[in-house]
């Protein structure tokens, strides 16, 4: 009886690994695509805001990666076949970012601006891949002027919610001067992000008939409304957030808009799976069809079981730890 609910317990461990990898390597990423290069000190103090986190949030993408390997093997291979240059430019991506985080407190002082260049630049590459990914995976892999144009304005949005995200993690951890700038930062990427989403949104109904049928029966029209109402009132409240640190008033709680900015998040993809479930491959692969031999993954369960709890422990334990506003970095 428990073997016929394994491709959708695997598919949503998937889902929830994505979700967390989305949110915390996201305001990471958001964070280098943001980082001035004409300001060293906010800079340094950018960088002191990620370090104890950086390298760990990239855990959620591998764990992601390795269930989409073990529990769903043909999808695995359809969209990495599909997706084989952009995964690509992807991994040099990170390997820049990871690269030049060790470099730039290594290297001689004349090379730092250099290193921190390509931090930036990695980031960026990096979410522009992930959003153009995803833009592509959405639509089916078809190779046409739409679905290339519907996977750009992915990769915008993709890169606006990171932006979004890591300027509501520098409102939390910083203050003064770059708290004011994260909020300026966090008003145009939360704008280009919500008019990206009911771009993007609009477009896929266009497209795809049937999440357009999803959509246009009486719970997806309700589920809609409900969903467009908590994303407007998520937004707003991000954006009043922002206002008040512009205008130097006295906030409760730095971390406010961070919280907010997750919940957008969760809408966003309570949305996707609406839209979607129960495919691992929209419209061409159901999580049924393409689960790997039941045999193995009732052993992997026991172990996911084990496992998942301990790294979500361990990632609370250490934001509890470095919990606060960042301290001026030192590599001394």
């Amino acid at each position: 009886m428990f073997d016929q609910y394994l491709p959708t317990i695997f598919l949503g461990l998937m889902a929830l690994s994505i979700f967390i990898y989305a949110i915390l390597d996201g305001y990471d990423l958001g964070v280098g695509i943001l980082m001035p290069m004409d300001n060293e000190p906010q800079r340094d103090k950018m960088i002191a805001t990620i370090g104890p986190f950086w390298d760990a949030n990239e855990t959620w993408l591998v764990l992601a990666v390795g269930i989409l390997l073990i529990a769903f093997p043909n999808a695995h291979s359809l969209v990495l076949g599909h997706l084989y240059l952009p995964a690509t430019f992807l991994l040099i991506g990170l390997i820049m970012r990871g690269v030049a985080f060790d470099f730039r407190a290594k290297a001689p002082t004349q090379y730092k601006n250099r290193w921190d260049r390509v931090f930036k630049i990695g980031s960026l590459v990096v979410t522009l891949m992930q959003g153009y990914m995803l833009g592509m995976y959405v639509m089916g892999f078809e190779n046409t002027i739409q679905s290339v144009v519907f996977s750009l304005l992915s990769a915008i949005g993709v890169s606006a919610a990171y932006m979004l995200i890591g300027s509501a993690w520098l409102v939390y951890k910083t203050e003064g001067e770059l708290q004011q700038q994260a909020a300026k930062w966090g008003k145009f990427a939360g704008y280009v992000f919500i008019i990206g989403m009911i771009i993007i949104s609009s477009t896929n109904l266009y497209f795809k008939e049937d999440v357009a049928q999803r959509w246009l029966s009486f719970t997806g029209l309700m589920l809609m409304l409900g969903l467009l109402m908590a994303s407007f009132y998520m937004y707003m409240t991000i954006d009043y957030h922002f206002k008040q640190i512009l205008e130097n008033k006295k906030i409760k709680n730095d971390y406010s808009a961070f919280l907010m900015t997750i919940v957008l998040y969760l809408i966003v993809a309570v949305g996707f799976a609406f839209s979607y479930f129960p495919y691992v491959v929209p419209g061409q692969m159901l999580a049924s069809e393409s689960i790997s031999s039941i045999e193995s993954l009732r052993i992997i369960f026991y172990g996911v079981a084990v496992v998942l709890p301990l790294i979500i422990a361990y990632t609370l334990f250490s934001y509890w730890i470095f919990r606060g506003k960042a301290t001026d970095l030192n590599y001394d």
